[in-house]
């Protein structure tokens, strides 16, 4: 990168500096002639001077040049005015200039603030193509927090100052000095006044302010520490809960934060110190012209209007200095932030531009073998992972990798998917270095998996198809306003130095999948899921997930077949018992109370959870049906007993899997809570402390909790409070809540909870796991089954996959790699959280979709069990990082080498 910022701003924004700049010094003139307006104004009609006699009059807008050698030549003689239309007419004047110059300095800034802003964006988007072009190991060695604070924080003051780098000491000086040069045209002795004080700001404050720099560059570095430590807290967060050192990190925290503050502070106590001076110095400047222009303007070699005219050009002369002194400070930090950027974005061995240019041809499909040729590798502090290793994989082919302890065969396989570079040797295609292939040629015909995977935050659906978004195939029409923004947003992207490649194209190669379009795409995906054995954990989730009936319209239409094809189901195999539905006129026992209540889903956050008890509207119903005292005193006696159950228990005891009510963590503040209610009288209790106490008894269920406290009687009461709720229901709620309705799709309310109408009872164990058999087969035999599986996909899988479980992070990964149908497929102990039955049927199922369609890719894979060699063409046997053992499982087994005594 150029570690200059001055000449990186100059190369790629000269043209707008240099037109910028002939605006600002074009500028100087209707800003010079504003500081003799007020001395015409005052020694003109104000004072009289020219209007000495009745009826005088002088001419306004004359126009006359004294040239060389021709001498004084008028090109108009102007109007005759009188004093007081003179007045009107300078004043007017005066007045056309602020305006004037208030539309240069508004275009001005306008123009620059663009300028920056570009600029700041084609900063950040070189940094962040930087990133993109590290080599792999590099990341060991980074933390991402401080990569993304320097990317969008450390450079954000670049922008503010990039716009006025060469403008702003143009434009300050240009006033400066006109505002110098017009005082001493006036005065001689009040301009040499205004010039040694300039002269002392101009050297002793940016002096000063270098201790602010060296503060700035501290608390710059000091703060990305603290940025890529929090990143680390929070990316480490389980190992602190399970090693008790969360009082650790707060200490170091507050150590951090405490230099931070020491640092601030003495930045804060150097620059006010400093803009006390720069005030001072402003301040005093004034006092010497009224003490000596005053005595200037007694003793008659100074005239009032020269004075005010003086005054008047200082008052704008500050202004521009401190901001020039300013200018020159940001320079200097920015110079400072911009050379601490380039140093951490400056790395060895960046991937040349080239590799990684976009491709929207197929490149055709890898034929020529891979090999390790004298191949070396090391970690990062310099162990032999590889030593002088060679090994051939052949199109086609299967080979399996297996390790010892200390063997190699992860390095290898990083290797293949170039992820480290070798400290010897090197990885061939053919002929060709793998290292020096286009990745449009290796991201697309290799994949590769391992037990370390990263997912986007994003959907399941978005994370699996990354893998085919390789360039915008599909050229996208805009019409009318949407066709103008486009070009638009090209137009800044060229000017900004970003490529115009349009993110709303389509950007899957339906292709690579083995599909026409994204009509079939479904199909490919759903092989893939089911190879990997994860179709079942995305059905459960699209079970658990409420969908726009709008868009899954199939799904939405077809849920009273649904339920009805259950309801039967379940009769025919005497399962009747398992579900007990939703009925207008009836109590569902299996439901909680508050359930019973609403009987309907919560649309938002109104009616949702505990704001159900605390709605005023809600409230009022319960006083009506006499039913707010009851269910506090309900909600009293479950905070007693579910107190006196469960207050000694750690939080972990599986009992408390059972309490629905309360978490473990909110037993203290209950516990608390009935201290401060007991012996009080119901009307004597605050709304919030009700609504506390109600909120337990909506969650309650008689068959699951067994306290008994639900009767017939309150059944009933609960019932027609029900009724009653709808009659008289607001209109700022009527969005809030869904009402259950056997013959239509609920669309807050979850697929599960829409198929089934109803709530499983708690009297049967095993209930849950049988009704999802049922559901599964009822879906596919419906023809459903497929949309409930894209209502999966729609899943977001939260921060780095952390809503999904270790062992469906490692299945979806080996799905992303096998649905681009790759000629080499390289899989590095890809399910290691999966257990050993289980990572044999994905091996199974993976080798025999791998070769569907006459396609059959080299599959290399590091097992985690010798024994999976038997399903490979081939097995390589690694240990020490050397080559020990190359041949089939039968040759392999029949030896007596290092395979066997791994087998054994």
């Amino acid at each position: 990168m150029e570690p200059s910022l001055a000449r990186y701003i100059w190369t790629h924004t000269r043209k707008q500096q240099l037109w910028i700049v002939m605006i600002v010094l074009l500028s100087m003139i209707p800003y010079f002639m504003s500081f003799d307006l007020p001395k015409l104004i005052v020694n003109g009609p104000i004072q009289g001077g020219g209007f000495e006699q009745p009826g005088a009059t002088q001419p306004f807008m004359k126009l006359h040049y004294d040239i060389p050698f021709i001498g004084d030549v008028q090109f108009f003689d102007g109007f005759q005015l009188g004093r007081e239309a003179t007045l009107f007419a300078l004043s007017m004047v005066f007045l056309l200039l602020v305006v004037v110059n208030g539309l240069f300095k508004l275009y001005i800034n306008t123009y620059k603030g663009r300028l920056g802003e570009r600029m700041l964006r084609r900063i950040r988007f070189e940094l962040v193509d930087r990133v993109l072009r590290f080599p792999p190991f590099y990341f060991k060695r980074v933390k991402s927090a401080e990569v993304a604070t320097m990317v969008k924080d450390e450079v954000e003051p670049l922008g503010g100052f990039i716009g006025d780098a060469f403008i702003q000491p143009v434009l300050l000086g240009g006033q400066a000095l006109t505002a110098m040069l017009f005082i001493m045209v006036q005065n001689f002795w009040l301009g040499m006044i205004a010039a040694v004080i300039v002269g002392i700001q101009i050297i002793l404050i940016p002096r000063m302010r270098r201790r602010l720099i060296v503060l700035s560059r501290e608390r710059q570095l000091t703060a990305r520490a603290l940025s890529g430590r929090v990143g680390e807290i929070v990316d480490g967060i389980g190992a602190v809960h399970i090693h008790d050192t969360s009082n650790y990190e707060r200490a170091d925290i507050a150590a951090r934060l405490g230099r931070i503050f020491k640092i601030r502070y003495d930045l804060y106590q150097w620059k006010f110190m400093v803009k006390f001076l720069n005030n001072f110095l402003a301040q005093i400047t004034p006092f010497l012209f009224y003490m000596i222009g005053g005595y200037l303007v007694i003793q008659g070699r100074l005239d009032v209007g020269q004075l005010v005219a003086v005054i008047s050009a200082y008052k704008d002369l500050p202004g521009p200095m401190k901001e020039l002194i300013d200018w020159d400070q940001a320079r200097q930090d920015v110079q400072v932030k911009y050379q601490q950027v380039v140093e951490q974005f400056t790395v060895d061995g960046l991937i040349p531009p080239q590799i990684e240019a976009l491709t929207i041809e197929d490149p055709g499909p890898m034929t020529k073998p891979i090999s390790a040729v004298s191949l070396s590798m090391t970690d990062d502090g310099g162990a032999m992972l590889l030593d002088r290793v060679s090994l051939q994989v052949k199109p086609g082919e299967t080979l399996a990798l297996v390790s010892s302890a200390t063997g190699g065969a992860e390095a290898l396989a990083e290797a293949l998917a170039r992820l480290n570079r070798p400290e010897n040797g090197r990885v061939v295609s053919g002929t060709d270095d793998l290292l020096e292939l286009p990745e449009a040629v290796t991201g697309r015909r290799m994949s590769y998996a391992s037990s370390d995977v990263f997912l986007f935050h994003a959907s399941l659906r978005e994370n699996l198809l990354y893998g085919l978004k390789h360039a915008p195939l599909t050229p996208v029409t805009y019409d009318g306003s949407a066709a103008v923004q486009r070009r638009w947003d090209v137009d800044e992207a060229s000017r900004s130095g970003n490529p115009d490649f349009d993110i709303r194209s389509d950007w899957i190669d339906y292709a690579s999948a083995g599909a026409t379009g994204p009509q079939d795409l479904f199909e490919a995906v759903r092989r893939v899921l089911d190879a990997v054995l994860l179709s079942r954990d995305i059905l459960d989730l699209g079970l658990r997930s409420s969908v726009d009936g709008t868009r899954h319209t199939e799904l939405a239409g077809r849920i009273v077949e649904l339920r009805a094809a259950l309801r039967s189901r379940l009769e025919q195999e005497g399962l009747s018992g398992l579900v007990v539905p939703f009925e207008p006129g009836a109590y569902n026992k299996e439901a909680t109370i508050g359930e019973n209540l609403l009987f309907g889903a919560a649309a938002g956050p109104k009616l949702a959870d505990r704001a159900l008890a605390a709605n005023p509207y809600f409230a009022s119903v319960l006083r009506q049906a006499s039913l707010d005292r009851t269910l506090y005193e309900m909600g009293l006696e479950i905070a007693e007993q579910a107190i006196e159950l469960f207050a000694d228990l750690p939080p972990d005891h599986p009992f408390f899997q059972q309490l629905a009510f309360m978490t473990p963590e909110e037993i203290p503040a209950y516990e608390t809570l009935l201290q401060r209610l007991k012996n009080r009288p119901y009307e004597a209790v605050s709304e919030s402390d009700r609504a506390m106490i109600v909120t337990l008894s909506f969650a309650y269920i008689e068959p699951r909790h067994r306290f008994g406290l639900l009767t017939e009687e309150l059944m009933g009461k609960i019932v027609a409070a029900r009724n009653r709720f709808y009659e008289n229901l607001p209109p700022e709620l009527q969005d809030a809540i869904e009402r259950y309705d056997p013959a239509k799709y609920i669309a807050a309310a979850t697929v599960m909870d829409n198929v089934l109408f109803g709530r499983v009872g708690n009297n049967h164990p095993d209930a849950p796991e049988r009704i999802r058999s049922i559901v599964y087969d009822i879906l596919d035999k419906l023809g459903l089954y497929n949309e409930v599986l894209d209502v999966g996909l729609d899943f977001n899988v939260g921060s780095g996959g952390r809503r999904l479980t270790g062992g469906q992070r490692q299945k979806l990964d080996v799905a992303r790699a096998l649905l681009k149908r790759p000629d080499f497929l390289i899989l590095n102990r890809p399910l290691s959280a999966l257990d050993q039955r289980m990572q044999e049927q994905v091996l199974r199922n993976v080798l025999e979709e791998a070769r569907r369609d006459d396609h059959s890719p080299a599959i290399v894979w590091v097992v985690t069990n010798p024994a999976m060699g038997m399903m490979f063409d081939r097995v390589a046997v690694f240990d020490a990082g050397q080559l020990v053992e190359d041949g089939t499982h039968e040759t392999l087994l029949a030896g007596n080498g290092i395979f066997k005594e791994l087998l054994s």
